[in-house]
């Protein structure tokens, strides 16, 4: 059993590594699936989040030297996610929470892939 739970995280790494190619795998399998390209560039962007996060989390526990990487993403996710909710409320009365989340997740996906470029290049430029 932890053959294959060893396998799995090393296929996760990976993949962290290198999250544009789960994007562009998603994006393709679900193209060729019949989806329309609007959805299956939001599906691609929803599965590869799980992997940005991994690597930003990762690498900010090794640039930082902590383990609060994941904990801070989190926790700028749940901020943003308290403020999207707000405006939400004020603007239509109610909380949709699909909506919201959906919305938190999205924009979690450009966050961390800013983070990724800035993160990558900086461990290209000053490696440890």
């Amino acid at each position: 059993m932890s053959s294959i739970w060893n396998a799995l995280i090393t296929s996760y790494s990976a993949l962290a590594v290198v999250p544009f190619i789960p994007f562009f795998l998603v994006y393709l399998v679900s193209s060729l699936r019949g989806v329309d390209r609007k959805r299956a560039i939001r599906l691609a962007m929803d599965t590869t989040t799980v992997f940005l996060f991994g690597f930003v989390a990762g690498s900010l526990n090794l640039r930082l030297h902590t383990s609060f990487g994941p904990f801070f993403i989190i926790l700028v996710m749940l901020i943003g996610g308290g403020l999207i909710g707000n405006a939400q409320n004020r603007v239509k009365g109610k909380l949709d929470p699909r909506k919201l989340v959906r919305a938190v997740w999205r924009l979690s996906f450009f966050g961390l892939t800013f983070l990724y470029i800035f993160l990558m290049l900086l461990h290209l430029i000053f490696p440890m």
